[in-house]
C-alpha cells in the first residue's frame, strides 16, 4: 500500500496580516483591471507530494505547514471563517437557483447590503467562542481579512457586490501539501479569494503548494437565464434530468462539493459546480487521486457535506431526506453507512442559504473527536453511541448565513498518511 506520511509542521511564523478593505477604496478600476491580467496563478514546490507508481513517494518536508488526507485525521491547524461585514449576495439568476422561494423576497429586499446586524453580531461571538474553543483543544487557528463586502465592482462582463469570507470550506481545497483555490460560480464571490491571500501566501512562503483554478468570467452564458425554478417538485425534476443552473461553457466549482477519503475524493455535480470543473480536477490530481462522481436525490444539490460527510476511514453520514444513488458503492467496499437523526433546528430560524441539515455538517478533531452543534442532541447521541467524544459549540446564528462547523473551517494540517480506504 502507498502511504505518505504527513509529518507536523516546523516552525510557526506569524500570519501575514495586512487590511486589504482599504486597497478598495483607491483606484478600483485599475485593480480589477491589474486583477484581470492574471487571474490564475499556480505555484509549484520542489518538495511536491508526486507519486510514481514504481518506487515510494518521498514524505512531505517537515517544515511544509499545509499537509491534509482526509476529513478525520488529528486536526493541528485549521482556517475559520468571518462574519465580519458579511452582505446579501445580490439576487441574481445563481443566487435564486440555490435559494428557496420563501427567502426570494429577503434577497431581492436586502440584496448588496449588510445581512441583519444584529444577527451578524451574534453570529461572530459564536464563531469568536468557536475558535476559542478549537485553541483550547490544541488547534492553531488562522482567520481571514476582514472586508468591505459592500462595494461595487465591475468586470467586463458583470457587476456585483461582494458577499464573505465566512465559509473557507467554499473556496480552499488542501490535497496533501497543496492548496487549491476555487474559481466559484457565484458572482458575488468572484472576489472572496482576496480575504484568504494573505494566510495562503504565508503557507506558500513556508513550503505549501499553491494552485488557483482556471478564473471563470462568469459571463451571461455561463448560467442558464431561463431557468425554470417554481416549486421544489421543479427542482427534483431538474436535478434527476441532470439540469442546473449552471451551463458547461467553462468550468467552474466551489471546493465544498469535494470531499476527501485520501487517494479518493468524492464530488457532485450541482449547480456551482460543474462537469468541467470536475474534469478540470480529476486531470489536476491524476495519477495520484482518483475523483469519484456522486449524486442525490436532492432539488437543490450546493455542497456535499451537508448530504454526505465522511468521518472516519469506512465511516460516512448519509442524509435520509437525500439518498446517494451510489451508496452501494461504499457498502460495497466494506463502509459503515450512518443515516442520522432527524435535525432540531426550530422551523422559525432564519437560514437563508442552508436547510436544517447543518447538523450533520460537523467537523472532526480526530477519529474519536467531533465539534457539533449544542442544541443538536439526537446527533450528539449518535457520535457517542459511536465512541466519538461530542464537542458542543452552538453557532445558530452561523448557521443562517450558510454553513455549520465543516463549511465554516478549512482543515490546513492533520497529523496522517497519505492511503487508500477503498482497494
Amino acid at each position: 500500500m502507498l502511504r505518505v506520511r504527513c509529518l507536523r509542521g516546523g516552525s510557526r511564523g506569524a500570519e501575514a496580516a495586512h487590511y486589504i478593505g482599504s486597497q478598495l477604496g483607491r483606484s478600483f478600476t485599475g485593480w480589477v483591471q491589474r486583477t484581470f491580467q492574471s487571474t490564475q496563478a499556480a505555484a509549484a514546490s520542489q518538495n511536491s507530494c508526486a507519486v510514481d507508481d514504481n518506487k515510494a513517494t518521498a514524505p512531505v518536508p517537515e517544515d511544509c505547514p499545509v499537509c491534509s488526507y482526509n476529513e478525520w485525521d488529528p486536526l493541528e491547524e485549521v482556517i475559520v471563517g468571518r462574519a465580519e461585514n458579511a452582505c446579501v449576495p445580490p439576487f441574481s439568476v445563481e443566487v435564486k437557483a440555490n435559494t428557496y422561494e420563501k427567502n426570494w423576497e429577503f434577497y431581492q429586499k436586502f440584496g448588496g447590503q449588510s445581512f441583519p446586524r444584529d444577527h451578524l453580531k451574534k453570529a461572530i461571538a459564536e464563531i469568536e467562542e468557536m475558535c476559542n474553543i478549537l485553541k483550547m483543544e490544541g488547534v492553531i487557528v488562522k482567520r481571514p481579512e476582514p472586508i468591505d463586502w459592500s462595494v461595487k465592482y465591475k468586470t467586463p462582463d458583470f457587476e456585483s457586490t461582494g458577499m464573505y469570507a465566512a465559509m473557507p470550506r467554499d473556496i480552499l481545497l488542501v490535497v496533501g501539501n497543496e492548496i487549491i483555490e476555487a474559481p466559484m460560480a457565484w458572482r458575488a464571490r468572484f472576489f472572496e479569494y482576496r480575504a484568504y491571500r494573505p494566510v495562503i501566501k504565508d503557507y506558500f512562503h513556508r513550503g505549501a503548494k499553491w494552485t488557483t483554478a482556471p478564473k471563470p468570467t462568469m459571463a451571461d452564458e455561463l448560467y442558464d437565464q431561463d431557468y425554470p425554478i417554481r416549486s421544489v417538485q421543479d427542482r427534483h425534476k431538474l436535478a434527476a434530468q441532470g439540469k442546473f443552473v449552471t451551463t458547461e461553457f467553462e468550468p467552474c466549482f466551489d471546493a465544498a462539493d469535494f470531499i476527501r477519503a485520501g487517494r479518493d475524493i468524492f464530488v457532485q455535480r450541482s449547480q456551482v459546480t460543474n462537469n468541467s470543473g470536475i474534469e478540470w480536477m480529476r486531470r489536476h490530481l491524476a495519477p495520484e487521486y482518483r475523483v469519484h462522481t456522486v449524486s442525490f436525490k436532492d432539488p437543490n444539490p450546493m455542497h456535499i457535506d451537508a448530504t454526505l460527510n465522511i468521518i472516519g476511514p469506512g465511516l460516512v453520514l448519509s442524509n435520509p431526506d437525500r439518498p446517494c444513488h451510489q451508496i452501494e458503492f461504499f457498502k460495497k467496499a466494506g463502509w459503515t453507512v450512518i443515516y442520522p437523526p432527524l435535525p432540531l433546528i426550530p422551523d422559525d430560524h432564519p437560514l437563508w442559504m442552508s436547510s436544517k441539515w447543518l447538523s450533520m455538517n460537523v467537523l472532526m478533531l480526530d477519529e474519536k473527536r467531533v465539534m457539533v452543534d449544542a442544541n443538536e442532541t439526537p446527533i450528539q447521541k449518535m457520535f457517542e453511541n459511536l465512541g466519538i467524544s461530542t464537542i458542543k459549540v452552538s453557532i445558530r446564528h452561523a448557521n443562517s448565513l450558510g454553513g455549520g462547523f465543516h463549511c465554516w473551517t478549512c482543515d490546513i494540517r492533520r497529523r496522517g498518511i497519505l492511503q487508500s480506504y477503498l482497494d
